[in-house]
């Protein structure tokens, strides 16, 4: 079992790393690889069973697109191939066409996906989220986060969606419709422990993607009573759900 956890060292603004620690206890067996910003990602040449990229700031953005640039195209076979990745926050940004600041471009992401990110320097909008994840053609599962964003994200790629909204915005303010699921590629723009929060997506997560068969994630009769609780109290009527 290897994962492989794209730059550590710029990609843990909301505590990211916490998703890599989960799945380490949940796995003790397996290797995490820790590709830093001026080495070549291992998952281009070698088999990984995921590949992990967490927030960054605005200007670490530009640091990762450029550093994955020169890739691209691999990356984009490796995606069709169905390697899993997960990505969160606003690191899918990164695979978009480009990311507009006040009207104004900013970077050209790396193109792998139709939408265009537009932000704003002086509002932030933070909301608490919770969608449905489909694991068969009868069956979701609740995942409960929260955003932390200056903007959205506008585009047909989101008919790829990765989550039907129940409480919160999508990929924007207009639509239900959050994140990305192409093949094994997931991109969504919760922030933080995303994997300790939601022990049933990490359950699928390494049993299905990942090909970890009858993992269990770790101190889950805990994380199983805290999950079920916060989506109860998310989804009460009457709870506040967006603060800016």
């Amino acid at each position: 079992m290897r994962i492989e956890v794209l730059y550590p060292e710029i990609c843990n603004l909301y505590g990211e790393l916490g998703n890599i620690r989960c799945l380490k206890e949940s796995l003790p067996d397996a290797e995490i690889i820790e590709t830093h910003i001026k080495d070549k990602p291992v998952f281009l040449d070698e088999e990984v069973n995921l590949v992990y990229m967490g927030t960054m700031t605005e200007r670490g953005q530009v640091m990762v697109i450029d550093a994955l640039n020169p890739y691209k195209d691999v990356i984009k076979e490796r995606i069709h191939e169905g390697m899993p990745f997960l990505v969160t926050g606003n690191a899918f940004e990164v695979f978009g066409k480009e990311i507009i600041e006040d009207n104004v471009k900013v970077a050209d992401g790396l193109g792998l996906f139709d939408f265009v990110s537009r932000r704003s320097s002086i509002q932030r909008v933070n909301h608490l989220y919770v969608g449905d994840f489909r694991v068969s053609e009868e069956e979701t599962i609740k995942v409960a986060g929260f955003k932390s964003l200056f903007g959205y994200a506008y585009g047909p790629a989101f008919e790829c969606k990765l989550f039907d909204t129940v409480l919160g915005y999508g990929a924007n303010e207009e639509i239900k419709e959050e994140g990305i699921r192409c093949h094994n590629f997931m991109a969504t723009y919760l922030t933080g422990p995303l994997l300790i929060l939601n022990p049933p997506f990490t359950k699928w997560l390494m049993n299905e993607l990942m090909g970890a068969k009858d993992a269990v994630p770790a101190h889950y009769d805990a994380a199983m009573d805290a999950y079920n609780y916060r989506i109860e109290e998310y989804l009460r009527p009457g709870k506040g759900w967006k603060y800016h």
